[in-house]
């Protein structure tokens, strides 16, 4: 088990190196010193994550996706928290690549998609 740690802080290192984080570090600065940025963002995640707990549960959740999609194309329009939402996605793509990676190589099935 301490090998795997070991690795996993490699890994994190490494992470921290790539242009993905150099990316959403720098955008992620910039968007905070926006106040209605900031505002929006967390609006922004806050109904993201209402959206995955009621996809999970069943629930009906057309109001609240198209709320997100407006609030989307609201934060598209701003260069700083477009910035910042396009460097959380690629950031997140490769987490996803390196969980879907590992889960694969012992035969997890964890229900990631390509």
């Amino acid at each position: 088990m301490d090998e795997i740690r070991q690795k996993t802080a490699e890994l994190a290192a490494l992470l921290k190196e790539s242009d993905e984080y150099a990316d959403f570090s720098r955008a992620a600065k910039a968007a905070d010193r926006s106040a209605s940025g900031t505002a929006l963002l967390g609006e922004y995640r806050r109904l993201r994550q209402k959206l995955q707990a009621a996809e999970l549960s069943g629930a009906d959740c057309t109001d609240e996706l198209e709320k997100l999609q407006k609030l989307g194309e609201l934060l598209q329009m701003d260069p700083v928290t477009s910035e910042y939402l396009f460097a959380e996605y690629r950031l997140n793509k490769l987490l996803a690549e390196i969980y879907k990676d590992l889960a694969g190589a012992v035969g997890a099935d964890l229900g990631l998609t390509d």
